[in-house]
């Protein structure tokens, strides 16, 4: 048998769907109609131009997500190096016929449509390092030879994606691919040497910050000194969470969007009008949502039986917590502003069929959770940190 190839029960389309966790996919509607309701706010209570078309996406991408759930998990392990390959090629044509937008060169034309390559890029990097370590042993991980491949893997798409400029999506492929190799059973010791090696490139790294990348940190670390320029987004978002109290102005009344002082309002500042329009209650009520997703994401792949099933929910899984921690945190003004939306609330297509795309990878190894790949049962050995000791 080769290494790809699983074994799986016999069950027809009828028994997939009932393995399909279908309280994750009610959670993802969920939040996508707490989307649908903060667009229609966002637009002075129009359902255009932005909560219909959410909706319209979010129902298109659920096809694609229950596709994916059904398919054989082993089609996708197989599939994992040309979906990385396709996904880095796009990010590559980016550099040489993408579109400019708001600066930065991100957008690849495609027929009638626009996507970003780098949202596709954190499923398919997720995908890979997946495929890489699930045939390998503690001791392979950590070897030279493996571990450079490893990092090879995370580096190239990162490093593209920072030129375009996009340091945020950089920042998460990085963050995921790291997450990956410590799942992946890379030691603690090797952690503490990257560490280091990172911590001695921060000042070659700032100096080659563009000068409103340096702005914003600086204007974090020091709020007060730009409101009227490179800190204007952070004050006003600031402004609309603390406005909403404990229980907020009401559905419709926010003033910061309604009144054009808060940029982005449907896209990366939307948990500011959220927090306007409902207090804190709206705020903890969105955030337990996505803590109950994330929560399901995880147990999936404790359940698993197969390390690239294990891999792949986890990654994916975490790949979520990167996006909801990240656009969280730059509007309470915890890091600095980065363009990362708020999932399946935050308006944008490619950033939605991405994550509708990793979940049905999720989805997948729930529904072949009893698949056992071949090299797992020959037993190889599994140290403490490795993603085979969670058995």
């Amino acid at each position: 048998m080769k290494a790809w190839e699983v074994r799986q029960p016999g069950l027809g389309v009828g028994g997939l769907l009932l393995r399909i966790d279908w309280v994750l996919v009610i959670l993802l509607a969920l939040t996508t109609a707490v989307g649908f309701a903060m667009l229609y706010s966002a637009a002075g209570g129009n359902i255009q131009p932005w909560a219909g078309p959410h909706a319209l996406r979010f129902g298109a991408g659920l096809v694609v997500m229950m596709a994916v759930a059904l398919i054989d998990i082993r089609f996708w392990l197989r599939c994992a190096y040309p979906i990385y390959a396709a996904s880095l090629l796009l990010v590559i044509g980016v550099e040489f016929l993408g579109e400019v937008g708001m600066g930065a060169q991100r957008w690849l034309k495609l027929g009638p449509l626009s996507v970003q390559p780098s949202e596709f890029m954190k499923i398919a990097l997720v995908l890979a390092l997946a495929r890489h370590f699930h045939a390998l042993d503690e001791r392979e991980a950590n070897s030279w030879p493996w571990l450079l491949l490893a990092l090879a893997l995370i580096a190239a798409p990162a490093l593209l994606v920072a030129r375009q400029p996009d340091l945020g999506t950089a920042a998460m492929i990085g963050a995921g691919g790291v997450a990956l190799l410590f799942l992946g059973g890379v030691s603690w010791r090797l952690f503490a040497l990257f560490g280091i090696a990172a911590g001695a490139l921060v000042p070659a790294v700032w100096y080659g910050l563009k000068d409103y990348q340096r702005d914003r940190v600086l204007t974090f670390l020091d709020p007060e000194r730009d409101l009227a320029g490179a800190g204007y987004h952070g004050f006003q978002s600031k402004i609309g969470i603390g406005s909403g109290g404990e229980f907020g102005k009401g559905y419709l009344e926010g003033t910061q969007s309604h009144l054009g002082f808060l940029p982005e309002s449907h896209t990366d500042f939307i948990f500011a009008v959220i927090s306007e329009e409902f207090g804190l209650a709206g705020g903890l009520f969105v955030l337990a949502l996505y803590l109950a997703v994330m929560g399901y994401g995880f147990a999936i792949g404790f359940m698993a039986r197969n390390d690239f099933a294990r891999l792949l929910a986890f990654g994916v899984t975490f790949t979520f917590f990167l996006f909801v921690f990240a656009n969280v945190a730059m509007v309470a003004g915890l890091i600095p502003v980065v363009g990362v939306p708020l999932p399946f609330i935050s308006y944008g297509g490619t950033a939605m069929l991405t994550l509708q795309i990793g979940f049905g990878l999720v989805l997948s190894a729930k529904v072949y959770r009893d698949v056992e790949m071949e090299e797992d049962a020959a037993g190889r050995p599994a140290g403490p940190g490795s993603i085979a000791a969670m058995r």
